[in-house]
């Protein structure tokens, strides 16, 4: 299969490089061009146990230049998905397959919105990544996998396919039947303790000490379970503590959410598609959501602070 990458961050970096190591045909599309031109020019450097290796790989900010694609992963920041797969369409013939592994909920939904909605497969990634510098990435992918499946739950050949092109390139990839399940599951991990981090501006370690940030989160979770709940979800968990107690399960005490280092950089957060999320689902079922609501304005108000400006479009 030709795969493309959508976002070549630390995650598309880290997945599109271990494929690529391992045999596969994959392209990256970023726009940050010295990202790019160091990946052109020397590979894609993989840093592990303090080894370099280059991975050849051929990266572009012009989707245009790369032809059709059998599978395009979307890992763009999700406030970016709906400029990002509108300049992929020279990517994506009537056959193309369109993975999103993005956080948050919503993705899959502006995806439909540009696309034919049976081009589209859910996924959750439970992998990470560290981009160290521009073409250089920390990959964290062993011990870690990749879940995904079609947006009705059905086994189709089609997904099987994927499945096994992931896997034989070194991604350890299952498939669901409850993929919708699997995304608001990864979003309660992100509603959970995402914003709350943002705002007080802690890592894991110092916010799991405060009982009235757990109280907090606690009630965040609880308004996401009852949403999901209300649109029929099914989750495979349902008790904010161990929600809670997941969220950080094996990950060190200096660990910081996404949302909180994208306000340490002075940049946007994805929280419109994290707590943000909870809120205008529970609008189309008319469940209130104030927590959510609350979490989601204060990280909003950081944002307009640091220079952002107020509106998310």
């Amino acid at each position: 299969m030709k795969i493309c990458f959508l976002g070549a961050g630390a995650l598309g970096s880290s997945i599109g490089g271990t494929l690529a190591q391992n045999g596969k045909e994959v392209y990256l599309v970023d726009q940050w061009q010295e990202h790019v031109d160091q990946i052109n020019q020397n590979g894609l450097i993989f840093v592990e146990d303090g080894m370099e290796t280059a991975i050849p790989i051929q990266a572009t900010s012009d989707p245009a230049t790369l032809g059709k694609m059998d599978l395009v992963i979307v890992l763009v920041k999700s406030f970016a998905t709906e400029i990002a797969i509108k300049n992929a369409a020279p990517l994506i013939g009537e056959e193309t397959l369109v993975l999103s592994l993005q956080n948050g909920l919503g993705n899959e939904e502006i995806l439909e919105q540009q696309l034919s909605p049976q081009q589209i497969i859910g996924g959750k990634a439970y992998v990470g990544g560290v981009l160290v510098a521009p073409g250089k990435v920390i990959p964290g992918i062993k011990g870690k996998e990749v879940c995904i499946g079609e947006m009705d739950g059905q086994q189709t050949p089609r997904i099987q396919k994927v499945a096994d092109e992931l896997n034989e390139g070194g991604i350890t990839t299952k498939i669901s039947s409850n993929i919708k399940g699997m995304i608001w599951d990864k979003l309660m991990i992100n509603v959970a303790t995402g914003a709350l981090a943002g705002i007080t501006g802690l890592p894991y370690g110092d916010l799991y000490q405060l009982p009235e940030v757990e109280a907090t989160a606690f009630a965040a979770v609880e308004e996401a379970i009852a949403v999901a709940k209300a649109h029929q979800i099914v989750l495979s968990e349902e008790s904010p503590k161990a929600i809670w107690q997941k969220a950080s399960a094996g990950l060190p005490y200096g660990f910081k959410t996404s949302i909180l280092q994208s306000l340490e950089k002075q940049q946007r957060s994805e929280i419109d598609f994290i707590n943000g999320a909870v809120v205008r689902w529970g609008e189309k079922v008319n469940l209130p959501t104030p927590v959510n609501q609350t979490l989601t304005a204060c990280v909003k108000g950081i944002e307009v602070k640091n220079g952002l400006g107020g509106a998310h479009d």
